[in-house]
């Protein structure tokens, strides 16, 4: 019988081959496959919000887990599912513990607290990778296929180098504040006496301060983009399946190109968007001001209507922005991620198809109230995740038995768990 060693210097047998084993060179592919459908998941979704609303949002916890239990079990990679295993404790501390401090800064805030809400600013800012990196192992901690768990193996000192750029990022914009305050020192204190009142005096805004704010705002994204690029590369490169370790591929550029690609978009969005709501808006106009007598009180409703109307459309005018970057990156890390030698993913999804899938979802979740989203999110979820082919060296059978055999031990499975903090959306 042949042999593998393993870290820990103990000799694992590998399994035996079977006649009907694939040989060892050979590649399967598997398309990924979602069994679930979308009154389905209405089922659940409407449980979970009637009961969040009924216990004031006490029950998000509960409902996080069976959303990622149904989700989970109609995934099926290979012809099995996956299996959603964390344990219900965990949720609710880590939710309650959430509430608490949220609860707490929101009154310092109110009391005019000002050292207190630093402090707590300052500790958000330095706890904000722990917080991170334990969500992360405790979520791939509650992961299973075929017996695998899968496993989140970064030290936290990797964790905070990997979380530069926050720190950049409040450097940034201390910069920035300084920047404004030598080119206009008079905007610190300067007051002027106005009768009995008192107003701060305003300066003039000159192209160099909204050249420092400028600069701020393109920092601050490139140390975005980056702390997006770090945090996906590092969970890609320490997440084990059993004894095999992710691959990753993409470069820096690769984010920054999306982003800008997506700036772009947003752009083009926001300017046919904003001609067609003027056009609508400039011939209602006409025909509104020769019947402005006659309106009366009404004219007011209109008015505001319309200014309401507005807002949701400019602001609906991201969504292609957004649905465009969520597909861009979606390909570019299942097309370059995989798992030690043995396992290569595949992405086909398209572009287009999912911008237009998620503009369609919008429009009909607004006509229906809101009644429509969990069939929408069934519908992006499934088109992602069925646009993914797995391949497989050697046959799934083979492989998953010989990691099996290699994954640590329930012992490893409680160190992992121990800081897990439920952040799963």
């Amino acid at each position: 019988m042949d042999y593998q060693d393993t870290r820990d210097g103990n000799a694992l047998p590998l399994p035996a081959p079977s006649r009907d084993a694939p040989p060892a060179g050979q590649i399967d592919a598997h398309p990924l496959e979602f069994s679930g459908s979308g009154g389905g998941y209405f089922r659940v979704w409407a449980v979970n919000v009637l009961l969040s609303i009924i216990t004031l949002g006490f029950y998000t916890p509960w409902a996080r887990r069976r959303t990622a239990q149904y989700f989970y079990s109609h995934s099926l990679v290979a012809d099995s599912p996956l299996e959603f295993t964390a344990q219900q404790r965990k949720m609710v501390v880590g939710f309650v513990l959430l509430v608490l401090l949220t609860l707490a800064y929101k009154i310092a805030v109110e009391t005019g607290q000002d050292t207190a809400v630093a402090l707590f600013l300052l500790g958000g800012a330095a706890l904000a990778p722990y917080i991170w990196g334990s969500a992360m192992r405790f979520r791939l901690g509650a992961t299973r296929w075929r017996g695998l768990r899968l496993q989140f193996t970064a030290r936290w000192r990797e964790v905070y180098i990997a979380s530069w750029p926050v720190f950049a990022l409040a450097l940034v914009w201390i910069g920035v504040v300084f920047g404004l305050q030598a080119l206009a020192p008079e905007a610190g204190e300067a007051v002027q006496q106005v009768g009995a009142k008192a107003r701060k005096a305003l300066p003039s805004v000159s192209w160099a301060m909204g050249g420092v704010v400028l600069l701020g705002i393109v920092l601050s994204l490139l140390c975005a983009i980056r702390l997006e690029y770090n945090y996906k590369s590092l969970l890609v490169q320490r997440t084990r399946l059993g004894a095999a370790a992710g691959r990753w591929k993409p470069v820096y550029l690769d984010f920054v190109k999306i982003w800008l690609a997506t700036v772009a978009v947003f752009v083009l969005s926001v300017v046919l968007i904003g001609a067609l709501l003027a056009a609508a808006i400039g011939g209602s106009a006409v025909l509104l001001m020769g019947q402005a007598q006659r309106l009366g009180p009404w004219m007011f409703v209109l008015v505001l209507a319309g200014v309401v109307g507005g807002a949701v459309l400019l602001v609906l005018a991201s969504a292609p922005a957004r649905a465009y970057r969520e597909a861009r990156m979606f390909q570019l890390v299942w097309n370059n991620v995989g798992l030690g030698q043995v396992a290569r993913f595949k992405c086909g999804l398209r572009t287009r198809s999912y911008v237009l899938l998620r503009i369609k979802n919008i429009l009909l979740t607004l006509f229906t109230l809101g009644l429509y989203r969990p069939f929408a999110r069934v519908s992006e979820y499934r088109m992602k995740f069925e646009s993914v082919t797995l391949f497989v060296k050697g046959g799934v059978d083979q492989v998953t038995g010989a990691m099996v055999r290699q994954q640590q031990g329930a012992l490893g499975d409680a160190l992992a768990d121990a800081a897990g903090l439920d952040l799963i959306g």
